[in-house]
């Protein structure tokens, strides 16, 4: 069959729909970026927030549609709505012809080739969250030069306002052999930024009774041949020991980059989040890493509106974001999520005044980022280059301080062509909001 895949949400579950996209070309299928064109579509959903939701329920009904050109057409819906609300689906939505959970993904095959039959069939298959591989052959998504590795799966923390246990389970935490001979077959494959990615990689190995385990890969893959940068995605700070800001020192291609979703700053606040730590721990983390790792590059993300938050603790909240002024920073409005806790917790507010705090916050945030990209001119930045933009034909750069697909670009005029994948020290001339410009003034030979 012609295959559709269409992934929605965060880097994980990119790399979700990686590997099974490899286990159905496997299988003799190929891929096509062409609705229009399948005889399958799949739906790798994302069921994190109400946005989130919304977006895939949409791609869902999009697809469907199709079905009046191509009545053979096959609909299947996996990922995390498909886990979170497979009664949903089925009854809502009857045109999906198979709900998948997440812990049948590897079993993706084996569903295609029932739809495939001659005697139509609808199919429902929800393995245990346990059987979601954490890792397997895969394709590249991604540009060839920069990928995500997943190194475990699942979270234990269990943020009350957080569904992620619900849908994916118990912290599962990848190999380091395993995780490490991917990372080296990404690099054969030409990647050369890696970013690692699971719900908390500062509690890589907690389940195996070796927590700081995350010090152990960032060694080892400091050795991987053909890397040049490692960017980590998301460091809790109340895990942010002093042995895992000196491993981010000594390997030098780990980027001084650092994602904290801190959530909020008021102890009361943090509490009722359910939060391992609280004001003193996230400001102690912040101080250590600016303090060892001159220049890091740090984002967070706050959640704005929880249930009880006062107008003194979003003051309170306003007032820290002008003081740490962080580097990169998005504010969320409050998404109560069936069967958390704090979706039963008293004190909901209306959701204008949430999404009032969060635009106010972002407000404040743009004024920040603002200042500190201008701080960048005239300065030389090694960059990498991601590739040209079709509408202005500029190119597109980013620097360390730059993640893929969440964070700003290095905007360059070249009329000399440059290379993705391929290294520039850029002078920057210009800055708005969130984008730098410059030139380029050399190559940065491998």
């Amino acid at each position: 069959m012609k295959i559709a895949i269409i992934s929605l949400g965060c880097p994980k579950n990119q790399v979700d729909a990686d590997v099974f996209c490899h286990a159905l070309i496997k299988d003799g299928h190929t891929t096509t970026p062409e609705l229009s064109e399948a005889d399958c579509i799949i739906i790798n959903t994302c069921g994190f927030i109400e946005s989130a939701k919304a977006e895939a329920i949409e791609n869902i009904l999009t697809a469907c549609q199709y079905k009046q050109a191509n009545p053979n057409l096959k609909v299947v819906v996996t990922g995390c709505l498909a886990e979170r609300y497979k009664e949903q689906i089925v009854e809502e939505i009857p045109e999906v012809d198979a709900v998948v959970g997440l812990g049948s993904n590897k079993a993706l095959p084996a569903i295609i080739a029932r739809l495939s039959g001659n005697a139509p069939e609808h199919i429902e298959c929800y393995g245990p969250k346990t059987d979601m591989p954490l890792g397997g052959a895969r394709v590249i998504s991604t540009p060839g030069h920069y990928a995500y590795l997943k190194i475990a799966e699942g979270c234990n923390n269990r943020c009350h306002y957080c569904a992620i246990p619900l849908i994916r389970g118990p912290l599962r935490s990848r190999p380091i052999d395993d995780c490490v001979a991917e990372a080296r077959w990404l690099a054969s494959e030409g990647v050369k930024e890696l970013i690692l990615v699971a719900q908390d990689p500062t509690a890589y190995g907690e389940d195996w009774g070796r927590p700081g385990a995350v010090c152990e890969l960032l060694d080892k893959l400091q050795t991987v041949a053909g890397l040049k940068w490692i960017r980590v995605l998301y460091a809790y700070p109340e895990r942010i020991s002093d042995e895992f800001i000196a491993a981010m020192v000594r390997n030098t291609k780990v980027m001084p980059y650092l994602d904290l979703p801190i959530q909020h700053c008021d102890d009361a606040v943090l509490k009722a989040m359910n939060r391992r730590g609280g004001r003193k721990e996230i400001e102690d983390a912040i101080a250590r890493l600016r303090a060892a790792i001159p220049g890091i590059t740090l984002r967070t993300t706050l959640i704005a509106g929880f249930p009880g938050e006062t107008e003194e603790q979003y003051a309170e909240l306003c007032d820290f974001v002008k003081t740490v002024k962080f580097d990169r920073l998005g504010c969320f409005a409050y998404s109560a999520e069936e069967n958390t806790v704090a979706a039963r917790m008293d004190g909901q507010l209306d959701e204008e005044t949430k999404q009032r705090r969060a635009d106010h916050i972002m407000e404040l945030q743009a004024l920040i980022s603002a200042e500190k990209e201008e701080e960048k001119v005239g300065r030389v930045l090694e960059c990498i280059c991601d590739g040209v933009d079709e509408e202005s034909g500029s190119y597109l750069l980013r620097s360390q301080a730059d993640c893929p697909e969440i964070d700003g670009n290095v905007i360059v005029e070249s009329e000399t062509p440059l290379e993705p994948g391929a290294f520039y020290r850029v002078k920057i001339t210009d800055a708005d909001t969130y984008d730098l410009y410059g030139t380029v003034e050399e190559k940065v030979e491998d």
